[in-house]
């Protein structure tokens, strides 16, 4: 699988991002957020079910369930791993 990676900046200096499979848009109820592209074309795994560079735990339950996966706001607030 591969996906595009989006990025927004957080309080701290810290990013959250945003994993969508390749070549499809950010869903709308995503859009309302200044999403940047970070990474295209990013290959992953096809039995991938995180991506711990950029905090994204869940990768294939999120995306089965809303069209793309998110940064966890626990990783934000935590332990300071979302870069």
């Amino acid at each position: 699988m591969r996906v595009d990676i989006y990025k927004r900046s957080e309080s701290a200096g810290q990013f959250s991002y945003l994993a969508v499979p390749e070549g499809k848009l950010i869903p709308q109820e995503a859009t309302n957020t200044d999403w940047e592209p970070a990474e295209r074309s990013v290959d992953l795994d096809d039995n991938a079910d995180a991506l711990p560079r950029f905090s994204i735990a869940g990768l294939r339950q999120q995306i089965d369930a809303k069209g793309y996966a998110i940064t966890a706001v626990a990783s934000l607030n935590g332990d300071g791993q979302s870069r």
